[in-house]
């Protein structure tokens, strides 16, 4: 079957799937390895330094000579006090405390929030060719500047008013992010209700009024799924949760582990590791700061407020204090290559799809 179309030409890969970018799991190895195989690999490197932005970056080129994705954030930092901090700081502190994480206060105060100004410069040298972004968009300059070296620029979007937004943007591309996905909500606009919109419900929706190329993210894991994307106007598509389990992902394996036995009400989405909406596999950690009455301060601050007990608990293998990002079709995860993950969804297609093409 022919795979090709403006999409694939437009991104120089073989087959319309993109690897779905997920701070903390996609790793530079994972990336490489879908480039590689003839998809789009994202890296990730949303509030990271400058620095091991370049690093990263370095480490993804160095296993691929193929283009991949760099997925920033584009959020505003929101104005909060260290003062606001103090009663989720003191939670934390005897959370890690009952559980004998060493976890002190000064781990917890005086941090570095990077935006993506900090990293654009980064991107240019390193000319980097196609540029993701999600939790809004880049500035009129910005998007200006890195069109202007060639970029193709692919948004987020979680509802038909943010599709709209990023296309009066000129932006080139958007990744139509539905409800069932795993990790941070995409969502921008903050004068409306967080949209809660299934996938195949805002895909249709979202083309009727958007002439924009859309790629159709959540709950995407095997041939029927990418095959519905595609019939609803899809020019691609985006997996996440499908390579948590794999050997080059970065998630820790109780994590892995743990998406095998999640069935489909098994995820919630939760503010409580980061200040942002995410979904993810309910535990322990999640539960206590929901339970606390506390009010969660925005993202970023929550986000690094959380992290380092997080990390103690990763290091620990301790899943019931740390992250398990996921979307609602986990339950099918398997324990495989990137590649074998990969190559199995392009295959899969084929047999069932190839003669229809």
């Amino acid at each position: 079957m022919n795979w090709l179309n403006m999409f694939t030409g437009r991104l120089k890969i073989n087959y319309p799937i993109i690897q779905a970018p997920m701070l903390g799991v996609s790793s530079p190895v994972m990336v490489a390895a879908v480039c590689n195989a003839g998809g789009l690999g994202s890296l990730p490197v949303g509030g990271l330094s400058p620095e091991l932005t370049r690093q990263r970056i370095h480490e993804t080129k160095s296993l691929t000579n193929k283009p991949f994705a760099v997925n920033l954030f584009a959020h505003q930092v929101s104005p909060y006090t260290e003062q606001e901090t103090i009663p989720m700081r003191n939670f934390l502190l005897q959370l890690a405390n009952k559980k004998g994480y060493n976890l002190q206060a000064s781990d917890l105060q005086e941090f570095t929030h990077y935006t993506y100004p900090d990293q654009i410069e980064i991107l240019l040298q390193e000319q980097v060719s196609i540029v993701s972004f999600t939790f809004g968009c880049l500035d009129r300059d910005t998007i200006k500047l890195l069109k202007a070296n060639g970029c193709t620029l692919i948004g987020t979007a979680t509802c038909l008013q943010e599709a709209l937004f990023l296309q009066q943007q000129q932006i080139d591309m958007i990744a139509v992010q539905g409800l069932e996905a795993g990790g941070h909500r995409g969502t921008f606009m903050e004068n409306i209700p967080l949209p809660m919109v299934g996938l195949f419900s805002l895909l249709p929706q979202i083309k009727q009024e958007v002439h924009v190329p859309c790629i159709a993210a959540g709950g995407i894991n095997n041939a029927q799924t990418m095959k519905a994307a595609f019939e609803l106007g899809a020019v691609g598509v985006q997996v996440g949760t499908a390579f948590i389990a794999t050997e080059e992902s970065e998630a820790i394996p109780c994590y892995k582990k743990r998406l095998e036995a999640v069935k489909d009400s098994g995820t919630t989405l939760t503010r409580a590791f980061t200040g942002r909406w995410a979904r993810g596999i309910r535990n322990e950690l999640m539960e206590e700061i929901e339970n606390a009455g506390i009010p969660i301060p925005p993202y970023p601050f929550q986000n690094s407020l959380t992290a380092k007990l997080r990390k103690l608990a990763q290091q620990a293998g301790d899943c019931d204090y740390a992250t398990m990002w996921s979307g609602q079709s986990a339950g099918k995860s398997t324990f495989k290559t990137t590649k074998e993950i990969f190559m199995n969804l392009v295959e899969e297609y084929e047999a069932s799809y190839g003669r229809q093409q």
